[in-house]
């Protein structure tokens, strides 16, 4: 249901249950665990997630079918459950996190890609807010994540609706970073980006993604504090004397995150 792998500082996570990559309750458990155990991992240095190319969609939320076999208020409780700690375990991932997204991103796809910290789909890619249609209000991060991506306008038009955006409006949005050919294209991608986030210092990328995490709702002048803050405790650091090394040296530098 959930495989990953790390190579070259690079954590992948591939959902891969068929037809169209809903997850039942242990799928979303499943995710938080492996997501949870790359960030911790010293070696990984940033996190592709990505669904099974030859799948129809990236992911098609809450497996409907599990839910409907058991309607009752503890399963839709244990549902959320799963889906909450899956995100949070996404959004406060020690390392960048990139979505590859292809086919199909629906209902808990959304709330899984905006808790990414960099989104790419293929030229196929169809989002929806998905959860009107079946007489729910979107209640696992959408509605509370996605306004600082796209602006509460174009969030209340695809969550009132429950409409499917295409990849161009998506990137037109600014759901999506950037759109690629096919699956396999997005992902290649993907790993590209995450190979030149894992060339950089480890402390610098983390303490950058900190910094923006802080500085969302706060003033300019708490987050300059915010960051003084941080730089000062890592003056010291191996990455950034191995910086100023291999400038002097005209050389790459061979970072450590230490």
């Amino acid at each position: 249901m959930i495989r990953s792998e790390v190579r070259d500082h690079v954590a992948e996570v591939v959902i891969d249950n068929p037809p169209v990559n809903a997850l039942p309750v242990k799928g979303w458990f499943e995710l938080a665990d492996t997501v949870r155990a790359h960030g911790r991992d010293e070696q990984v240095r940033a996190l592709i997630v990505s669904a099974n190319p030859e799948l129809r969609g990236f992911q098609a939320g809450v497996d409907i079918k599990e839910l409907a076999a058991d309607p009752t208020k503890q399963s839709l409780i244990e549902v959320n459950r799963g889906c909450w700690e899956t995100f949070a375990a996404v959004y406060d991932c020690e390392v960048p996190v990139i979505a590859a997204v292809h086919g199909y991103c629906l209902g808990g796809g959304i709330d899984l890609v905006t808790a990414c910290d960099i989104r790419y789909a293929s030229r196929d890619a169809i989002f929806s807010i998905r959860e009107t249609k079946i007489a729910i209000v979107a209640d696992v991060g959408t509605l509370q994540r996605l306004p600082a991506i796209v602006g509460k306008g174009h969030v209340a038009e695809l969550a009132f609706t429950g409409d499917d955006v295409d990849a161009k409006r998506a990137e037109a949005i600014h759901l999506v970073n950037r759109v690629f050919a096919d699956g396999e294209t997005t992902v290649a991608a993907a790993r590209d980006l995450a190979e030149r986030i894992a060339a950089n210092s480890p402390l610098a990328v983390q303490g950058t993604k900190r910094v923006l995490d802080y500085c969302e709702g706060k003033s300019v002048e708490d987050g300059l504090r915010y960051v003084a803050t941080w730089n000062a405790a890592f003056l010291g650091s191996d990455d950034l004397r191995e910086a100023m090394a291999a400038f002097a040296e005209k050389r790459k530098p061979k970072f450590t995150g230490r």
